[in-house]
């Protein structure tokens, strides 16, 4: 699959949560666009994801 432009390979039957708990994010704190569609937060449990697809990652980051 493709994330934020970079190959990766994931396992058989991740999902969206899962994945984004690898790599290291919060996921309360990000938004995800899954093959051109944005993914809303109550759904990353139950989104599967697959090596075929197009993912990107916006983090949500605060400062001041």
């Amino acid at each position: 699959m493709k994330i934020n432009g970079s190959d990766f390979t994931v396992v058989s039957g991740e999902t969206l949560l899962g994945l984004l708990r690898t790599l290291g994010h919060k996921p309360e704190r990000v938004a995800a666009e899954l093959n051109g569609a944005v993914v809303p937060r109550e759904k990353f449990g139950e989104t599967a994801v697959k090596d075929s697809d197009i993912l990107e990652i916006v983090c949500f980051v605060g400062g001041g």
